[in-house]
């Protein structure tokens, strides 16, 4: 998955996000993806482990673990992003930030189960909120493209 990641990456710029969602799809169903590298959830809240940082800070690989009624805050992304769901399902739901308003409006809700990808652009009006809604346990890969020392800064915009 990691080659196939890499190879998304090097690609032109506007279609990078979409081709590596499409290189972490081939192996969402993969069972084994994950085997020996630990993940463990974390009781309060979600929680992110690298898999992969590029050596030249273009993008990292992380798994995110979500227990039952886990979410990220409502946010937009700094850089693209690219998710795959490996285990368990997840809610996706979408905003709209109405002109002269600082809080976002929920206009839809999509529920990604395994194999389901989701992709964007770096745009700050493209913004949307995580959730595992069911009652087992969940597992995301995500690739950003920032180095994984800079997610902190350069990833999320909250709101």
């Amino acid at each position: 998955m990691l080659a196939d990641i890499h190879h998304a990456v090097a690609g032109d710029a506007p279609g990078c996000p979409r081709r590596v969602a499409a290189a972490i799809h081939a192996y969402l169903h993969d069972p084994e993806l994950l085997d020996g590298i630990a993940c463990p959830s974390c009781p309060n809240g979600y929680i992110r482990h690298l898999l992969h940082a590029d050596s030249s800070g273009r993008y990292a690989v992380v798994a995110l673990v979500w227990r039952p009624g886990q979410m990220s805050p409502v946010h937009a992304h700094r850089t693209w992003c690219a998710l795959g769901v490996h285990r368990g399902v997840l809610s996706e739901a979408f905003y709209d930030l109405p002109e002269g308003n600082s809080s976002p409006c929920q206009t839809a809700t999509l529920l990604r189960g395994q194999g389901a990808v989701s992709f964007g652009p770096a745009d700050l009006r493209t913004i949307h909120r995580l959730a595992n809604l069911g009652t087992a346990e969940a597992v995301s890969i995500h690739v950003y493209g920032a180095s994984f020392d800079r997610f902190g800064q350069d990833v999320n915009h909250l709101f």
